[in-house]
């Protein structure tokens, strides 16, 4: 159980605090509710390019590393297709710097030329190395939009192009900060080694005088049910062909959402997995396979990928792998489920030992509608059933709902 308080300021900044003082340390987690979901689709991969300059300096902090290094901290942050996720952890005795820090760069970016052209340098180099140069890395901007024909999700958070952002101009920049990050659009939470109290005083010192603002209102086209299979052949210089088929699942929030993940976890996560078992061990299909879920807000993805071993065909290695789904829906037992479920509690129980994920999970389910969700979530996953199971893989693992990209190797 994570005990927390929760309380929200006058300019509906959310705050919660779970303490813990077996730890010297503290952790702060800023949920902006804004991610690639939220972008025009002519200026994509801004939500990603905002994060960095987010770190580019702030109107009375031109360094936002240096002053949490002198203090002994360290910070990150990610962005998803969903939310922008900022997190530091620090000495407990030193909190206050993170709260200055993070209070001044909600308050007011520095908009300074120099930080955008750095930070749109960066990205554009991030974009090259990672998606265009990397062998299989260009996958999810095709993968994307074959899966997606309506939701924002058809784009990646890097963006569609390096277009999209090397086109970005300042009051772009200025216009995106004024819409999304707002204290009425975060979530902050504080664990560690902090008193309630303590924590209200900093928030209001330090975020209280912080205005409201209009918080940009977009719909989000939500995308329609999948009915035939959709298919993609690409050609690249890779080491081996690879296969990706990719299903419709549930949103983070959906009845079946933990049923699905089990599901991937049953077929491919780690070598005792049914894939990885049967068509990389035993049949020597695959030189490598898994599966894993996207988790996104709205419908997801199960991702089933695996590298081709030669001679195998893309229509062989397709056909053992939906014959495996098959026969999940027959031979599955409950110790093969329970088996599962006790993999997904420890990762569940071990991962909440580190504030930093109890402060990223408790603002996450905090945007979902209520932070205690994160105490039942172990519960949903353990009542999942074999029936729910086979249901769930009859609806959702079906060729019709697949979309299916082929990625074969060729020679330079």
């Amino acid at each position: 159980m994570i005990n927390f308080d929760k309380f929200e300021l006058d300019n509906g900044l959310r705050v919660i605090v779970h303490a813990d003082n077996t730890t010297p340390l503290a952790a702060i987690n800023i949920l902006y509710q804004v991610g690639a979901r939220n972008e025009n689709p002519n200026r994509t991969g801004f939500a990603h390019l905002f994060e960095h300059l987010m770190f580019g300096g702030s109107i009375n902090v031109p360094s936002y590393d240096e002053p949490l290094q002198w203090v002994g901290g360290e910070n990150n942050a990610f962005t998803t297709n969903d939310i922008t996720n900022y997190h530091l952890s620090l000495p407990a005795e030193n909190i206050e710097t993170a709260f200055w820090l993070e209070s001044d760069r909600m308050l007011s970016l520095a908009f300074t030329d120099k930080s955008l052209e750095v930070q749109r340098s960066v990205v554009i180099e991030e974009f090259r190395q990672r998606y265009l140069n990397q062998p299989y890395g260009d996958v999810w901007l095709h993968l994307r939009p074959l899966a997606y024909k309506v939701h924002p999700y058809k784009w990646a958070t890097i963006g569609v192009s390096e277009e999209h952002i090397s086109g970005v101009k300042m009051q772009d920049v200025k216009d995106f900060f004024y819409s999304w990050y707002a204290p009425n659009n975060a979530i902050m939470v504080v664990t560690g080694n902090v008193k309630t109290e303590e924590i209200k005083r900093l928030a209001q010192k330090w975020f209280g005088d912080i205005p409201r603002r209009n918080i940009s209102k977009l719909e989000i086209p939500q995308e329609p049910e999948q009915i035939e299979t959709r298919r993609l052949v690409l050609e690249r210089p890779v080491p081996m062909d690879a296969i990706y088929i990719a299903f419709k699942m549930p949103g983070r929030m959906a009845a079946d959402y933990k049923t699905v993940d089990i599901i991937s976890d049953l077929l491919g996560n780690g070598k005792s997995s049914r894939l990885f078992r049967t068509l990389v061990m035993e049949k020597k299909i695959f030189g490598d396979i898994e599966s894993y879920i996207t988790g996104c807000i709205d419908t997801g993805l199960l991702i089933i990928e695996g590298r081709i071993n030669p001679d195998i065909s893309f229509e062989q290695a397709e056909s053992e792998v939906f014959k495996i789904l098959n026969e999940l829906t027959e031979d599955l037992s409950e110790t093969e489920l329970e088996k599962v479920k006790n993999k997904a509690e420890a990762t569940l129980v071990f991962g909440y030992i580190d504030i930093l994920n109890k402060a990223t999970g408790l603002a996450f389910f905090e945007m979902m509608g209520d932070a205690n969700l994160i105490n039942s979530e172990l519960e949903e996953y353990q009542s999942v059933t074999v029936k729910d199971l086979k249901i769930a893989i009859k609806k959702y693992l079906k060729i019709e709902n697949a979309s299916i990209l082929n990625y074969k190797s060729i020679k330079n």
